[in-house]
C-alpha cells in the first residue's frame, strides 16, 4: 500500500470512527462504516473521542464525556468494535458491503434529568441486526441498516438510511458531509417519547401514545487531519431534528440539537 493510500485511509476510518462515537452518546448505532482495514486485511483502530452532546433525544441540557474507540476487523469478514458492533461482512467486493450484526442499544436512565422523573429507566438490550452499505462513487457511499429487538418488550426496529461524501482538501486534509434519517416503528417510539399509563401516574406529563414514522433527520460534517500515516484528528459537528411523533413527545425539551467530537485516532 502506497503512503498516499494510507494517508487515504486512515482519513476515511477516523471519519467512520468519529461519526460513530457521536452515535455512541445518541445511543445509536446508525450504520457499518467498515475502513478499519484494506479489503482483504486484518487491522484496526484505537482511539478516543471527546464527545459534546445531550442528556438523550430530545433533552435541552448538555452531556459531555470521553468516549474510547477501538475497532478490529479480519480479512474473513468477521468485525468487531465501539463503531459497528459485532458482525459477519458477507461481500468480498470493495465498495459493497452486506451482512448481519449484533449492537446494543444503551437504554436511558430516569436520573438522567428532571424532564424523565417518573419516567421509570429504560434497560440496555442487544439489537440484532442487517446492514448493506454501496460506494457509488470513490467519494459517494450510500449506508442502510436495520436494529430490532432492543425496546423493553424485545420488539421495536430501527431503519437507518444515509449518505456521505468525502474528499480531499489537500494532501493533510480531508473533509466529509453526510445526511441520515432513522425511521423506527410504534414500539421504539413508545419506549422512547410515549407515556404509558402507568408513567402518567408517576410522572407530570399525561398519557402519549406515539405512532410510527420518522424519528430525526441528521446533517453531520467533519475535518481531518492526517498526522502520519497512521495517526490521525478529527473534528465532527452534527446536527440532529426530531421529526413527526417524537418532535411532539412531552419528553421533547428540545427537537433540535448539535453534536461535537474531538477525536484522535491510531490504525494498526
Amino acid at each position: 500500500m502506497t503512503k498516499r493510500t494510507i494517508k487515504q485511509f486512515v482519513s476515511l476510518a477516523v471519519i467512520a470512527v468519529t461519526t460513530a462515537s457521536t452515535n455512541v452518546i445518541a445511543q445509536s448505532f446508525d450504520s457499518v462504516r467498515l475502513f478499519g482495514a484494506a479489503q482483504g486485511s486484518d487491522g484496526g483502530l484505537v482511539g478516543v473521542g471527546a464527545v459534546m452532546g445531550t442528556e438523550y433525544r430530545g433533552s435541552d441540557q448538555r452531556r459531555n464525556m470521553l468516549v474510547p474507540l477501538l475497532d478490529y476487523q479480519w480479512s474473513n469478514g468477521w468485525f468487531a468494535g465501539t463503531s459497528n458492533g459485532v458482525g459477519y461482512n458477507f461481500s468480498k467486493s470493495a465498495g459493497f458491503d452486506y451482512g448481519v450484526r449484533l449492537t446494543a442499544d444503551l437504554g436511558r436512565k430516569e436520573s438522567r434529568s428532571d424532564a424523565l422523573r417518573g419516567m421509570g429507566d429504560i434497560s440496555a438490550k442487544a439489537e440484532y441486526g442487517v446492514f448493506l452499505n454501496y460506494a457509488l462513487t470513490r467519494e459517494f457511499t450510500l449506508t442502510s441498516s436495520y436494529r430490532y429487538g432492543s425496546r423493553d418488550n424485545n420488539k421495536g426496529g430501527v431503519l437507518d438510511l444515509g449518505a456521505v461524501y468525502s474528499f480531499m482538501l489537500a494532501p493533510s486534509w480531508r473533509m466529509a458531509l453526510g445526511a441520515a434519517t432513522s425511521v423506527v416503528d410504534s414500539d421504539y417510539m413508545q419506549t422512547n417519547f410515549g407515556v404509558t399509563k402507568a408513567q402518567a401516574a408517576s410522572s407530570a406529563y399525561a398519557v402519549y401514545i406515539p405512532k410510527s414514522g420518522i424519528r430525526d433527520l441528521r446533517a453531520s460534517s467533519s475535518l481531518t487531519y492526517i498526522i502520519n500515516p497512521r495517526a490521525s484528528m478529527t473534528a465532527v459537528l452534527s446536527y440532529s431534528r426530531l421529526a413527526s411523533e417524537a418532535k411532539n413527545s412531552p419528553l421533547t425539551r428540545d427537537s433540535n440539537s448539535l453534536t461535537g467530537v474531538m477525536a484522535a485516532v491510531y490504525a494498526f
